[in-house]
């Protein structure tokens, strides 16, 4: 099976490590200092039992110097996906099955939903990712690990080994049969979901507001959730958050401060977006915050609080040059 791995940067060269590791034809496209590491040292990850290294099949900036791949993993930035959907086709072929290994809810999330009609803008405008990558071809992914890229190339993994994957249209299907197994031959802890977007609902559910509270504050998951005043904040975004998923079939049947109890348990972590704000990359702000204000907006849902945890994230990204100036 050949696998390419589309952005080679934390997950997506953890996810290319193991595969390769297990004897999978892994190739990336990747660019700049990447690129040339992986082409010198091949897929490295550093973990608590020890360094492992792999080779890679291939590496280039231009996916039709790799051919059509069985599996495609999407592990790029939420910003970044427009621009990259647009080269991805020549590594589809038919039966190319297309994994995007993101943060935030996907640009397919609400198809076939009747009050989602056009593509949702805060994460495809015009419809570009849309039109690149075949529905049908899509497969969905919620990833629980934590890793990050030491040094370009060279990737450390911090903790977890969770991937949740699925048909994007839900149910069951061979391939999604081979692409577990696949995946638990590079040593994930594999779930197999047959309502992937629930899943995918559930863990934005609890990213929507420590994400951006994070990158507001500079504050660790302890200290937010310590903090009476934002904890409540929190809960009430949670809460309005909760109501969309009642009206999509994402339903959560539990409450922000039960979701407050598992996420304390990370103790002082750092978030994905604090972690963006202090190295200065652009913010996966429209993927986790701005498409559910998007999603409430079409369905006619008040959301006070996800619209002032919007403004406030945005504004603050703008003043540091991470997330694009609105048009004037």
């Amino acid at each position: 099976m050949k696998v390419c791995i589309v952005g080679a940067g934390a997950i997506g060269g953890w996810i290319g490590t193991r595969l390769a590791a297990a004897g999978i034809e892994v190739s990336a496209i990747a660019r700049g200092a990447t690129r040339a590491s992986l082409q010198e040292h091949g897929w490295r990850l550093q973990t608590a039992e020890g360094p492992i290294q792999a080779p890679v099949a291939g590496v280039s900036e231009h996916a039709e110097d790799l051919g059509i791949q069985d599996l495609v993993v999407i592990a790029v930035k939420g910003p970044a996906l427009t621009t990259v959907a647009a080269g991805l086709k020549p590594l589809l072929g038919e039966q190319t099955t297309v994994l995007p290994a993101m943060n935030g809810v996907p640009w397919w999330f609400c198809r076939g939903l009747a009050e989602f009609g056009e593509p949702l803008q805060s994460v495809d405008a015009g419809g570009v990712i849309n039109t690149a990558i075949p529905f049908e071809q899509v497969m969905g992914c919620v990833v629980h690990a934590s890793t990050a890229t030491t040094e370009p190339g060279l990737v450390k993994h911090k903790g977890g080994n969770g991937l949740i994957v699925g048909e994007a249209s839900g149910g069951d299907s061979d391939r999604s049969t081979r692409v577990v197994e696949l995946l638990k031959r590079g040593g994930f802890d594999v779930t197999h979901s047959e309502n992937i977007r629930q899943d995918i609902w559930y863990k934005l559910w609890g990213n929507l507001t420590m994400n951006p509270v994070s990158a507001l504050t500079g504050a660790t998951i302890d200290r937010i959730l310590a903090d009476e005043l934002v904890r409540n904040f929190c809960s009430e975004a949670m809460e309005e958050a909760k109501l969309i998923g009642e009206r999509i079939g994402c339903a959560i049947g539990e409450s922000p401060e039960a979701r407050h109890a598992i996420t304390a348990k990370l103790g002082a972590f750092k978030t994905s977006m604090l972690q963006d704000v202090e190295a200065h990359r652009q913010l996966e702000l429209d993927a986790i915050v701005g498409v559910v204000f998007e999603m409430g907006n079409r369905l006619g849902i008040p959301l006070p609080n996800i619209g002032a945890l919007l403004g406030l994230s945005r504004l603050m990204a703008r003043e540091r040059g991470l997330y694009p100036d609105a048009p004037i």
